[in-house]
């Protein structure tokens, strides 16, 4: 990991200001999600935000991730973050999505964003971890 790198064990910050204000805008939109607040979800992200889940065709603008958001996951649906890594106005978060009533199963994903130049979320394309 070079010096510009971010990941949430060490307590260096990104030289960027932009992707520091990312990291922390990418932490706070999994917070908001998992307290099911998709207005202040909303708040984070991009005019033009862009959200890829697998299997879904894309969503475009706000209002259309949050619909894609909300039919891809129950109210309930929590987000554990194990690890956080940036540079250069991307951030890749790591973690595990967690559905109740499945006993505590969980499946792993991984997301990128992309960070626009005024600190918003502009894209997001999250990836399963399967078993091959």
């Amino acid at each position: 990991m070079n010096s510009d790198d971010y990941a949430c064990t060490e307590p260096q910050r990104p030289a960027d200001l932009i992707t520091a204000a990312g990291i922390d805008h990418v932490r706070l939109v999994y917070d908001y999600l998992n307290a099911g607040d998709l207005d202040a979800c909303a708040s984070l992200l991009h005019d033009d935000v862009e959200f890829e889940l697998p299997g879904l065709p894309p969503a475009r603008g706000r209002t259309a991730v949050l619909h894609a958001h909300r039919e891809a996951t129950t109210p309930a649906t929590r987000h554990e973050i194990d690890r956080v890594v940036a540079h250069d106005h991307s951030v890749v978060a790591v973690g595990r999505r967690i559905v109740p009533g499945t006993g505590g199963t969980s499946l792993r994903f991984v997301d990128f964003f992309s960070i626009a130049d005024d600190t918003m979320v502009r894209a997001c394309t999250r990836y399963y971890h399967t078993t091959p």
